[in-house]
């Protein structure tokens, strides 16, 4: 009886700054057979702002494909909008 562990990720994009809702399936394997499956959920904006600069979002952490994502819908000019967007908030 082996155990083993898998991941697999699924991605939405949402609205006009592409948020990027990330699904991350945890499935536990027995001899190739599933026998459970938990699920985790994060969202994922374009920018971050801390102490008054704006900062691209670190996605590292993120598997491949969730970077791949990222990275083909953050374009500069989305950014430059969520930035104004969050600043006309705080405001």
């Amino acid at each position: 009886m082996a155990l083993t562990k898998e991941f697999s990720y699924d991605c939405e994009v949402r609205g006009p700054y592409k948020a990027v809702q990330v699904r991350v399936a945890t499935t536990i394997m027995e001899d190739d057979v599933p026998i459970s499956t938990k699920y985790k959920r994060h969202v994922l904006q374009c920018r971050t702002k801390t102490d008054g600069t704006w900062e691209d979002t670190d996605i590292s952490g993120e598997d491949a494909t969730v970077q791949a994502v990222c990275n083909a819908v953050w374009t500069d000019t989305v950014k430059s909008a969520y930035e104004t967007f969050k600043d006309a908030q705080n405001s």
